[in-house]
């Protein structure tokens, strides 16, 4: 008994250190204009950097803790309390309760290594093999009856159907693993339920149902700015360090909220509302994780495409400037990216020689990090350029007859 719990210990701890969700930069996606190197298809394939917010999947942390032997009560008690409470058990159950628990603790540890390797097959690009891990974990989970389970495996199934772009699926997941949770006690506005609220509203802006989308981004930024203003009733000197990291989940996650929601804006051309998504949510960025945390830098790139788009060249130019200088100091890891976007800004500037340069730079880097989709929108801004050059030249040859 004391090994099987130990070996739930050694996986929980192995699903949480193999956890990506929010671990990866997202790329710049801002509006699209001509060469700009933007990307919206990449926002399924790696999840916004924002934060790994510890507790935004507070669903499959009460989950694996509950496996890994973590109790609710006292929170303190060490090693030998629970020794002790385990001996007290033993001499009550009888031997059929004994092999019921023992059966309970076999399933749940199916559970938690199938979803282990599902994780694993997604890092390594087997989504078939992911989805059949994923399809035996929840079929054991309604087994068991084990509603944490159920809602964090269907959680986990509907990003994969979302990164693999089925839509529909992925809608159909989201709301059973929030119809599990709303039903199990979770409060409507609980962090866990608005970031679903947001992945649903991203869906729906993929699928152009406007109303929906507008009605789901709404609801998930209204809910978070009520959860952050009840939470300013508790004067700062009096909050817990637990209560000071739920404030600034709930802000980044706030800041998600906005940065989808700008995306969103710019790719149906509402420019002056994604603008000013796009503000407040580098506004959160620089408070919460400083002025060269990568999203901050994602964000301050993003918002120049904006200014770009609106004609406010000068304005974009300098802000993705800074950007791109502050990404050179941090190492940051989409710099390709950053640097495209300066090279679009400086191309629509008519500065062509310094937007080949830029170009030149991040085709080189876009190489190293593989990152194909992105060597592909900086060919097509570097024909741009040529483009550009053959009507300059028509101009001076007709200007000279």
């Amino acid at each position: 008994m004391a090994a099987s719990c130990a070996r739930r210990a050694v996986l929980s701890q192995t699903l949480n250190r193999s956890r990506t969700s929010g671990g990866d930069v997202r790329r710049v996606s801002a509006g699209r204009q001509e060469s700009s190197v933007t990307s919206q298809s990449v926002d399924r394939k790696r999840s916004a950097c924002w934060v790994k917010i510890s507790r935004h999947e507070s669903v499959s942390r009460n989950f694996q803790n509950t496996q890994s032997g973590g109790g609710g009560g006292g929170g303190g008690g060490g090693g030998g309390g629970r020794v002790l409470w385990a001996a007290v058990a033993f001499s009550l159950f009888s031997t059929s309760d004994e092999d019921q628990r023992d059966e309970a603790q076999r399933k749940e540890d199916e559970i938690i290594l199938l979803l282990k390797k599902a994780k694993l097959s997604v890092y390594r690009g087997q989504m078939q093999a992911a989805s059949g891990f994923l399809h035996q974990a929840v079929f054991l989970a309604h087994q068991t009856h084990n509603n944490q389970a159920i809602v964090y495996t269907y959680s986990l199934m509907a990003n994969l159907a979302y990164i693999q772009g089925q839509l529909d699926s992925a809608e159909k997941l989201f709301k059973a693993a929030m119809s599990f949770m709303l039903s199990g006690g979770t409060p409507q506005d609980d962090n866990a339920v608005i970031e679903m609220s947001l992945k649903l509203a991203t869906i729906y802006a993929e699928q152009n149902k406007a109303e929906l989308a507008e009605h789901g981004f709404r609801f998930c930024t209204e809910s978070l700015e009520a959860k952050l203003e009840k939470q300013k009733e508790v004067p700062a000197e009096e909050q817990t360090e637990e209560q000071e990291a739920l404030r600034k989940e709930t802000r980044l996650l706030l800041g998600l909220c906005l940065d989808s929601r700008a995306r969103y804006r710019a790719s149906t051309l509402h420019l002056n509302q994604a603008g000013q998504d796009y503000q407040n949510a580098l506004n959160i960025c620089r408070q919460e994780q400083g002025d060269t945390h990568p999203q901050t830098l994602v964000l301050m790139s993003d918002l120049a495409t904006i200014l770009d788009l609106q004609g406010r060249h000068d304005d974009a130019l300098a802000l993705v400037q800074q950007a791109v200088d502050l990404s050179r100091s941090a190492g940051h890891p989409d710099q390709h990216v950053l640097l495209g976007n300066m090279a679009g800004i400086l191309l629509h500037k008519g500065w062509l020689e310094d937007s080949v340069r830029f170009y030149q730079e991040a085709l080189s880097l876009a190489r190293q990090a593989g990152d194909q989709e992105t060597v592909d929108k900086i060919r097509e801004g570097l024909e741009e350029v040529k483009k550009r050059r053959k009507e300059e030249k028509k101009k001076e040859e007709k200007k000279e007859e």
